[in-house]
């Protein structure tokens, strides 16, 4: 029996033969494959980072920072729909573990700008100290990650696959996950339709969070508060980081199954923060630090659970492309937040 397992990184390909004991050894490896996909995404990935970084340091103009933010979403979409995909090759465990590791990056970001800042150094030369963290990832990439052990086909595996209920019902016996440029159109189309469950709720949570965070968060501001309007919006990214963190380290704790619930949440969250931002009814900046850590609480969850729910849900054979095409959730969410929350500021901040 045959076993073809991918090492993400450099896209490199082992063969391992089985015989009567499920004790695999590698008979072959090649280096042919080497130039993959993942590797030139994980470059350009590198790269923008450095120059997102580099561009909003020295600019002098908002066009200029507007092209550093380009790059910064080019590196963190490119990063992040191709590490997603390459879970497919690992345990399922190593969703909570890629999210949790998403949501420690969101906070280390807020607390190290955070924390140099109000210690005094410049945003300039906090951004510049940044330059380290794409060389990491570059080395990590390379030089951390391992080859995906092939899965026995025995015991928990088996136990799984009983349980799942699949995205396309298929009488074929699984195969071991392969490179979704091996799938039809029409095996795409099907399995995207069967993803809309998962994808259409996380949109709405990501609508409604990043609705929050770039439309509302610079007009919800205290006055009476001992922080300056800079401050309180450090403060507000830094605790939304942190619930983001929290909830998507939580899997392990808590699986939930219907996120509708939790798109419904975040979008009473929006409501109830643009009622506030109209009226201005809250007494305690307090108050709105604890609604934001909450609103952090749901995204992070929406995000885990979804990505660990299409893991569970689709086949070995479906699995990569779902995972890459469930990556259009929070882009979405994202982008229409964006269009729809920078007239909604403008128009707010005319009223004030």
């Amino acid at each position: 029996m045959t076993f073809l397992a991918t090492r993400g990184h450099l896209g490199t390909r082992a063969m391992w033969t089985q015989t009567q004991r499920p004790s695999p050894t590698i008979t072959h490896l090649d280096l042919t494959a080497t130039l993959s996909p993942q590797l030139p995404r994980v470059l350009v990935s590198g790269v923008c980072a450095a120059g997102s970084f580099i561009l909003v340091a020295f600019s002098h103009s908002v066009g200029t920072s507007l092209c550093g933010v380009v790059l910064a979403s080019i590196s963190s979409g490119l990063g992040e729909v191709t590490f997603l995909s390459l879970t497919s090759f690992y345990p399922r465990a190593v969703i909570s573990w890629w999210s949790s590791g998403t949501g420690g990056a969101g906070l280390l970001g807020a607390l190290s700008y955070l924390g140099l800042t109000q210690a005094g150094l410049s945003p300039q030369h906090t951004l510049l100290s940044m330059l380290g963290i794409p060389a990491l990832l570059l080395a990590s990439y390379f030089f951390l990650l391992t080859f995906p052990e092939p899965q026995d086909p025995g015991g928990e595996e088996e136990a799984e696959r009983a349980a799942r209920q699949p995205l396309i019902s298929s009488e074929a016996p699984e195969s071991k996950p392969d490179t979704s440029s091996n799938l039809s159109l029409q095996e795409k189309w099907t399995v995207f339709k069967g993803l809309l469950w998962h994808i259409i709720p996380l949109v709405l949570v990501y609508f409604a969070e990043y609705f929050i965070n770039q439309g509302l968060f610079e007009l919800l501001f205290f006055r009476n508060s001992s922080l300056s309007h800079a401050q309180q919006y450090r403060w507000y990214q830094m605790l939304y980081q942190a619930g983001v963190f929290a909830s998507r380290s939580s899997l392990r704790c808590c699986h939930i199954r219907f996120t509708w619930a939790l798109a419904l949440l975040q979008c009473l969250n929006l409501a109830f923060l643009l009622a506030d931002v109209w009226l201005s009814f809250l007494p305690s900046i307090y108050l709105v630090f604890l609604i934001i850590l909450f609103e952090g609480l749901l995204g992070g969850a929406a995000y885990v659970n979804t990505f660990y729910n299409i893991a569970q849900e689709t086949t070995d054979k479906h699995r990569e492309f779902a995972m890459a095409a469930a990556c259009i959730s929070d882009t979405l969410g994202i982008s229409l937040s964006g269009i729809l929350a920078l007239p909604l500021h403008d128009f707010l901040c005319h009223l004030s």
